[in-house]
């Protein structure tokens, strides 16, 4: 029988893929200018919270989450980009492909991250190491920027590995050493233990790896279930969890937006609200889904105003929406300041191929929405849209971190042209 470790080749190799400050290093490649310079990616050039930053600026203290206004209080010489989410999909798209080229065992984790299983190719590529380098180098090669990479026997401990030694790292953790690595290492410090478990541990007398060995597998699962039992096991550096190379049906679709911090403006609330029920609404039907219940939210200081209402039957038609926002900012809303809005859909179900026969006749709806659809798909998104959003020009879209490049998770609208196609200018208004 083979010795596989004394030939370098591991029993399980999880490789854990992920880009370095992604949104950042996409513009300092793009625009070679800011290289060395402290970059902050807003939700376009009037955001003002950060949604990503170089390693330039979090030398400063800046953060995803700041506002820009704070971060240049630290950071005077702070560079501010608005985001290009067309971009971000674009090259997530190609790092995706390459990876794909070196097994198919990947699950695409978010836009920046994917884990890969390579135990079944170590033959054809090398050990692990050799397999790590080879991945840092593709994905190089198609993006122009770096990513870091964690290698071990299960997927908690290669994604702990790959923030050792960021930006451009390499960090291997053999999987019969991962046990005594993770032993003085914080429980929170894993990925999926979040504050709430983390108490939860500590008051059983558990803060670091190792002391979760005091503690029986089944205090855990009495309380969390399967879910506690793995904790149990990513604590000892054997996280039972396999690569999802499949992605489950959703189980929920929703859209939210920032908006200007403390905002009052009934009227502004309300084009919020409506620009995302059309996303939404247009992201159920892009996917031939329907739903009946959806939370509609406006985010305050210290908590969230809205419920979770029900439809009078399953839609993927913005107006019904619609009135359950202006429900919201009627019945629920008391005029405090608002920072975000938020509506999902809770339950989407894909669309019945015979309509029920109890439903409100929809025909109309369903004619305009699908003509809308095939417009806005060709020539971009909203091209036609309600004449209610005519004034949502500085609200450009975010890319979401659970985006993929497939799937009901490419909600980054298709943005390319045919060639000599011209693009209409013009916003036509439909109000509905």
């Amino acid at each position: 029988m083979v010795d596989i470790q004394n030939n370098g080749y591991w029993p399980r190799a999880i490789v854990l893929m992920d880009m370095n400050a992604f949104f950042a290093s996409i513009e300092q490649h793009d625009d070679p200018s800011l290289y060395g310079k402290p970059v902050a990616v807003t939700n376009g050039l009037t955001g003002t919270c950060i949604i990503t930053c170089s390693y330039e600026a979090r030398r400063y203290g800046v953060h995803t989450g700041m506002r820009v206004k704070q971060a240049r209080r630290i950071c005077p010489g702070l560079v501010q980009r608005p985001a290009r989410p067309e971009r971000y999909a674009q090259v997530s798209t190609r790092i995706m492909a390459v990876l794909h080229d070196i097994t198919p065992d990947v699950e695409v984790f978010s836009v920046d991250e994917a884990f890969l299983d390579v135990t079944h190719c170590q033959r054809l590529w090398g050990p692990p190491e050799h397999i790590a380098r080879l991945i840092k180098n593709r994905v190089f090669t198609v993006s122009g920027v770096s990513c870091s990479i964690g290698v071990s026997g299960d997927k908690t401990t290669a994604k702990y590995a790959a923030k050792l030694q960021k930006p451009d790292g390499l960090v291997l953790i053999p999987p019969w050493e991962a046990k005594a690595r993770l032993r003085d290492v914080p429980v929170t410090s894993l990925c999926g233990i979040n504050q709430g478990i983390g108490a939860f541990l500590a008051e059983r007398g558990v803060f670091t790896c190792g002391d979760m060995a005091r503690l029986p597998i089944g205090v855990l699962g009495r309380r969390f279930g399967n879910p506690g039992r793995r904790i149990w096991y990513m604590c000892r550096g054997e996280d039972p969890d396999r690569v999802q190379s499949n992605i489950n049906a959703p189980k929920s679709v929703g859209h939210g937006k920032v908006v200007p911090p403390d905002t009052r403006d009934r009227d502004l609330l309300c084009m919020y609200l409506i620009h995302m029920a059309e996303k939404v609404a247009a992201r159920l039907r892009q996917h031939a889904m329907q739903a009946q219940k959806y939370f509609v939210g406006l985010r305050c200081l210290d908590n969230w105003v809205g419920n979770k209402f029900r439809t009078e039957s399953p839609t993927n038609d913005s107006r019904p929406l619609i009135k359950l926002c202006h429900s919201v900012l009627q019945h629920h809303w008391q005029g405090e300041g608002v920072y975000q809005v938020q509506i999902v859909a809770l339950d989407p179900r894909p669309v019945r191929g015979q309509m029920d026969f109890f439903a409100a006749d929809n025909t109309g709806a369903y004619r305009l929405n699908k003509a809308m659809d095939l417009i806005n798909e060709r020539f971009g998104e909203f091209t036609i849209a309600p004449a209610r959003l005519l004034g949502r020009s500085d609200m450009p879209n975010v890319i979401a971190p659970a985006w993929k490049p497939y799937g009901h998770r490419q909600t980054i609208p298709n943005t390319k042209r045919k060639q000599n196609q011209p693009l209409i200018k013009k916003i036509y208004e439909i109000d509905i």
